[in-house]
């Protein structure tokens, strides 16, 4: 029992600490996500006017891709060492905490605003008046399609990322951890970047599929170059990992986590 129960504390202690990156990035994603950003213009470069399906683009991206790649790295991790078990009740307890946050947005932004808070900075920087009130509301609250939209193509991609990576992890072994990490977030990404606009702006919105999948084109652009970009940020984290819970322990996991899995 005293062999044991280090480990065991370590184990629970890794894995709060993993669901909780989880849960902060994926939560923030969602909420800054309305806010719209160009990659050119980051760089100070013009817009890139990709031909997509007969659509011209730009770089435009949401907020939450900054911090979204947290959450492809934190998913991999979970996965390597918890199986798909562990990624999918993560998974559903951030869906619900996503669902809970909405609903609280929702309540919230619904309130009379108090009169003296329409009348404080109620001006930008030239002096143009604006509602406040409407602009906080403008913000924070989502349309129904999109809320549904990335719910669902959430799930659907971590759910992937879960079987895709194992499945992969079938022919590596425990050996070549880039291969099954990318791998999973490239196939589960894909899905992810189209479902969540064809739900959003198709099914409950005015989008042709043409521009769905030029846009989702696009995103995935950023994502397959990100996913790529951290692989060493995976390797150090698998180092820090095995360091911290010693590698019998920590090997023994990742076995196990495979053989649930299968």
């Amino acid at each position: 029992m005293s062999q044991t129960a280090p480990s065991e504390k370590k184990r629970t202690h890794l894995f709060l600490i993993l669901s909780g990156v989880f849960l902060a990035n994926a939560l923030l994603a969602e909420l800054i996500g309305v806010k719209i950003f160009s990659g050119e213009a980051l760089f100070g470069l013009p817009g890139a006017q990709l031909d997509i399906l007969g659509t011209k683009l730009d770089f435009n991206l949401t907020a939450g891709v900054i911090i979204w790649p947290v959450v492809f790295v934190t998913t991999d991790i979970i996965n390597e060492y918890f199986g798909k078990e562990g990624v999918k009740k993560v998974s559903v307890l951030t869906v619900i905490l996503i669902l809970y946050a909405f609903l609280v947005i929702t309540a919230v932004t619904g309130l009379p605003p108090a009169a003296f808070w329409l009348e404080v900075n109620n001006q930008d920087q030239q002096g143009n008046p604006f509602n406040i009130d409407y602009a906080f509301n403008a913000i924070y609250r989502q349309g129904l399609g999109i809320i549904i939209g990335s719910v669902v193509a959430f799930l659907l991609s971590q759910f992937l990322d879960a079987t895709v990576f194992h499945w992969l992890r079938s022919f590596t072994g425990s050996s070549k951890i880039w291969l099954r990490a990318t791998g999973s977030t490239l196939v589960s990404q894909l899905i992810d970047s189209v479902v969540v606009l064809f739900v959003a702006f198709y099914v409950f919105g005015n989008w042709t599929l043409t521009m769905v999948f030029s846009v989702a084109a696009i995103n995935y652009i950023y994502k397959f170059f990100i996913a790529i970009a951290l692989t060493p940020l995976l390797y150090l984290a698998h180092h820090l990992i095995d360091n911290y819970l010693g590698r019998p322990t920590a090997e023994a996991m990742v076995e196990e986590a495979a053989v649930k899995s299968e």
